[in-house]
């Protein structure tokens, strides 16, 4: 399983950086637009437009491994394509050619989410995304320099051999799900529905990441006239927050990291309202500003990777999760845009942006309550299948022996807790669908549960409260 999530991870860093680096408010782009003296707001709010489309639709019609695969291939050529017609002199084909691009790059993004799933441990997903969040972003820093240094077209060439890698890989990216132990079933959404928690995750991260698109509007072009510096360590603090936060312990408690960075982000605007345009402002303002926006974007990706296993498509999950993301940039954008129109900008948007931190502090309670209802029972999930399959057994031989079962529904039992499916469970015993349902409604009610995650909810505590009395 490392291999496939070694080869994913390779795949989407290399499609992200290009992303990042061109249609996505990318310094090549922008490189390109300022060579024909064109203002590309415009062209470059569609694009995000178009790609936060990609993003929310993908889950709708990529349902399987197999589809996820074939969408990926063609994304990243007609990706390819969309960006040919930048090496020539401006026309419609620009307009027409990169909203193509950015929708087929969000239905690629989304369409990832089935290798985020199903090769990645649950408990592993922070790392995955930590890894694919950092190699991108250091590629992305390498487009931009060579756009802004050598020139566009060079910037640009980069970028088009860096989705030929992307492409090199994703014919070797596997269409088939390896289904392990690890892997949990679909029982487990029966208990917990995913949908308000995500659509109250969404609307904080739309809220919180208008900061980001101010800042691309806002802070970024008041320091331009540093041009070397802004060019690399723009996005340093970024990736050095993405670092940590990946290396933390695992029982750090993620939500005070939040209050931190929603902090860091509020210090930011203030010290841009009143810090000069000197090069350690910069690197003041830089650095906690990327530094929150590091934080908080490692925090949604490792909740909408957890969410992933309450639903069967996880493309629809974190297609729409991200596309929230997206649609917080462009608004934060679009008013960043319209500010820097106003002499006070710096003042409006340092206001605007503080009142979008306050807010945000008084939501952050009500996100927690929300995400603690899904994410709660997930918790013993975790704890059963991390124990060595030694420990694993024992412990579930000794439920079983509890619960006063037959033998056939002891058997199936074992079985469910080792995160089979009922298909897995009737092939592996040689019976029907319809027979091994009614043997769990009959272990359901003999344990007085309704659900299998309920019933491991049940073996961890019996479990912990053996533990205890052995311990005391």
């Amino acid at each position: 399983m490392e291999k496939e999530r070694s080869l994913s991870i390779i795949v989407f860093s290399l499609f992200f950086s290009w992303l990042l680096a061109f249609p996505f408010e990318g310094q090549v782009l922008y490189a390109i637009t300022d060579r024909f003296y064109i203002d590309a707001h415009s062209i470059i709010f569609a694009s995000i437009a178009a790609h936060c489309v990609g993003l929310f639709t993908s889950g709708f019609f990529i349902k399987t491994m197999e589809a996820a695969k074939h969408l990926v291939i063609v994304s990243v050529v007609l990706c390819m394509a969309g960006s040919l017609p930048f090496f020539f002199y401006p026309s419609v084909i620009w307009n027409i050619s990169l909203l193509a691009a950015s929708f087929m790059a969000g239905l690629c993004v989304a369409a990832w989410g089935f290798y985020f799933k199903n090769y990645s441990l649950p408990n592993e997903r922070i790392k995955t995304a930590a890894d694919v969040l950092i190699y991108s972003n250091v590629l992305m820093i390498a487009l931009n320099m060579t756009a802004i240094h050598l020139s566009p077209y060079a910037g640009l060439g980069l970028s088009l051999i860096i989705l030929s890698l992307a492409l090199f890989f994703a014919f070797r990216l596997p269409e088939n799900v390896k289904i392990d132990a690890h892997s949990d079933n679909k029982e487990s959404k029966d208990t917990v529905s995913p949908i308000k928690p995500l659509a109250f995750l969404c609307f904080f991260i739309v809220v919180i990441t208008i900061n980001s698109g101010l800042m691309y509007q806002v802070i970024n072009p008041a320091f331009e006239h540093h041009q070397w510096l802004v060019s690399w360590y723009w996005a340093v603090p970024y990736i050095i927050a993405l670092y940590i936060m990946k290396n933390l312990p695992r029982k750090t408690n993620r939500n005070y990291l939040l209050y931190v960075a929603i902090a860091m982000i509020g210090f930011s605007f203030i010290a841009f309202m009143m810090f000069d345009r000197s090069v350690v402002s910069y690197l003041v303002i830089n650095t906690l500003m990327l530094g929150a926006c590091g934080v908080y974007d490692l925090f949604w990706w490792s909740i909408l990777g957890e969410m992933l296993d309450f639903d069967d498509n996880p493309a629809k999950i974190l297609g729409i999760g991200l596309s929230a993301n997206v649609l917080g940039v462009l608004i934060g954008g679009m008013l960043g845009s319209a500010i820097s129109a106003n002499d006070t900008k710096s003042y409006n948007s340092s206001i605007l942006a503080l009142s979008i931190v306050f807010f945000t502090l008084i939501i952050l309670p009500l996100l927690h309550k929300y995400l603690s209802l899904l994410l709660k029972n997930h918790v013993f999930l975790n704890m059963l299948y991390e124990m060595t399959p030694s420990k694993q057994s024992e412990t579930i031989y000794n439920f079983v022996i509890e619960g006063k079962l037959t033998q056939r529904e002891s058997e199936i039992t074992a079985l469910l807790l080792k995160g089979r499916t009922y298909k897995m469970i009737a092939n592996e015993l040689n019976l029907s669908e319809n027979t091994i349902k009614t043997h769990i409604k009959n272990i359901y009610s003999k344990f007085s549960v309704q659900s299998k995650v309920e019933l491991v909810n049940l073996l961890m505590q019996k479990e912990n409260k053996n533990l205890l009395t052995r311990n005391g």
